[in-house]
């Protein structure tokens, strides 16, 4: 015994597992009230425990059948006089047959048996990893009897009726359901879906329906609801109340009720105010969600009107703007190029290059303008294209550094590039980073008062490679923070001397940090200076 135990044990559990060592498990399995059967491979039993011997009191002793094939133990069971005598009508061959194709991989479902003495034993196998098989022997008297006696009892029912399990597959039916289905017998049904059963039901021409409603996808919607109660009528003038409820186990019972009397049709008249009500309830939810829709529409309404008064300011701004902005170089242009063409006067060299200069400022000015509107006029359309590649991060930040070289040495800045980190690449369009960090530099020398101080960095944060330009200049309120980042908006620095500009610049930065999915964060405050932080992912 201790040894089948060991070669059960090892049956029982994984190959990579440890052999347990339990003293306790022959005495657990024996206080079962289910008998167990374990076999090898080679479909010889390698375990029985106590219970075996009390389902079938005319077996050898479980030691006496180790080493029994399965085949062996049904004949124990026949010469034993256990199986009952209709069991065997077919032949002890087609017995042992039947019994022997429950052990298929994919058959899974349980086979009864029934005893000489009356009751009846549930086997249920399962394989195990190592190739063996446990077979599990129950004693379901009590629960078939109870399902016979059910089964009586709905044959003794004037409805039609079955019975469906939480997965949808019918349980059990009368004849008469089966009839109205299509078939001659229950057991043709049984294990079938509502939905195969329903098709069946259609296919026999039996019932009078609406060629312009699918019936069966019809009665899967009405089973969604606790309780769906309606009427049917076949070709030969029967009509019949449906009535489709939820069990308390999850599943659903059908009763066809034959109303065609006058009896019967007051019930179905009762039981269709009932549904009416129901329905009157569900209109009711229908109005209060009407109302509902109703209001948020008002909301919609009313949020279009308030955005239709934004873009009215919107577009004042940008007329006032582009006015200022177009006009004050389009007048130095024209000036400039008047002055030069004037007939008789008489340009120095040094004159006409200061004025060619001024000219060129005021195109570069203009250009820059439409630029900038061109860009996030195509970002808002979704047609910037990103050209995306690895950038090394401290070389852009001091190739725009030395861009403005020139313009803060004229105001005496003192511009520190010492933490711009090596190796931190980027995954960005280039052209696009340039323009980015150009604007930040750019707003940094502008906005900083002469003398004063622009630290640049470049590190980490994260999964994104983090930009960071940051002034000792006069600041802004914390509150316009937000503001300067619409576009056409401006707040003054203190007094710095600054170049005007249209208020696109950190718009458009951060547009296009966005669009590479990453961020512009700005940091400030009256008098403490101002930071720029843009962020992109790395490469």
């Amino acid at each position: 015994m201790a040894g089948a135990l060991v070669q059960f044990s090892q049956i029982l559990r994984a190959p990579e597992a440890p052999v347990p060592e339990s003293e306790a498990l022959p005495e657990a399995l024996d206080a079962l009230r289910v008998a167990i059967t374990v076999f090898d491979k080679d479909m010889r039993v390698v375990y029985i425990n106590q219970h075996f011997n009390y389902l079938f009191r005319s077996m050898p002793d479980r030691k006496d059948l180790l080493g029994s094939s399965y085949e062996d133990l049904i004949r124990h069971e026949v010469d034993g006089g256990e199986i009952a005598a209709d069991s065997l009508d077919a032949g002890l061959a087609e017995f042992i047959a039947k019994r022997n194709a429950q052990f298929r991989i994919g058959e899974y479902r349980p086979f009864d048996i029934a005893l000489a003495d009356g009751r009846i034993v549930e086997i249920k196998v399962r394989p195990t990893k190592t190739g063996g098989w446990i077979a599990l022997w129950t004693d379901v008297t009590q629960a078939r009897h109870t399902l016979m006696r059910f089964e009586d009892v709905t044959e003794l029912s004037t409805d039609a009726v079955a019975f469906y399990d939480e997965a949808d597959l019918l349980i059990a039916c009368n004849d008469g359901y089966a009839a109205l289905v299509g078939v001659s017998s229950p057991e043709q049904i049984k294990g079938k879906s509502f939905a195969d059963i329903t098709q069946r039901a259609v296919e026999s021409d039996q019932f009078i329906m609406d060629l312009d409603i699918d019936f069966v996808a019809q009665r899967l919607a009405m089973r969604q609801v606790p309780t769906a109660v309606y009427t049917l009528q076949t070709r030969s003038g029967t009509s019949y109340l449906v009535r489709d409820r939820a069990t308390r186990d999850g599943g659903r019972a059908v009763a066809f009720t034959d109303v065609t009397d006058g009896r019967r049709t007051e019930l179905a008249l009762d039981e269709q105010i009932q549904a009416l009500k129901r329905t009157q309830s569900a209109l009711a939810s229908l109005r209060a969600e009407s109302f509902r829709q109703a209001s948020y529409l008002a909301d919609v309404t009313r949020k279009l009107g308030a955005a239709r008064a934004e873009a009215g300011v919107a577009k004042t701004a940008l007329l006032r703007t582009m006015s200022h902005e177009l006009k004050t170089p389009l007048n130095a242009i024209i000036g400039f190029a008047d002055l030069l063409q004037t007939p008789g006067a008489t340009w120095s060299p040094l004159q006409v290059v200061e004025y060619a200069g001024l000219i060129h400022a005021g195109g570069m000015n203009l250009l820059r303008l439409l630029n900038q509107i061109l860009d996030l006029t195509r970002i808002a359309g979704g047609r910037y294209e990103l050209r995306r590649e690895p950038l090394d991060g401290r070389m852009m930040m001091r190739d725009v550094r030395d861009s403005f070289t020139e313009r803060a040495n004229a105001k005496a800045l003192t511009v520190n590039d010492a933490g711009c980190l090596s190796h931190v690449s980027v995954d960005a369009d280039e052209s696009a980073l340039r323009s980015m960090l150009g604007q930040l530099v750019d707003n940094a020398v502008n906005f900083t008062p002469n003398g004063g101080a622009v630290e640049l960095s470049v590190d980490v944060m994260g999964t994104y490679g983090r930009f960071t330009v940051a002034d000792n200049g006069y600041g802004v309120e914390p509150e316009d923070l937000q503001r300067i980042l619409e576009p056409f908006e401006q707040v003054g620095r203190g007094t710095a001397d600054h170049r005007g500009g249209a208020g696109l610049g950190l718009t458009l930065t951060k547009a296009l940090a966005e669009l590479h999915g990453g961020s512009l964060t700005l940091q400030s405050a009256a008098g403490r200076g101002f930071t720029a932080v843009l962020e992109l992912p790395l490469a």
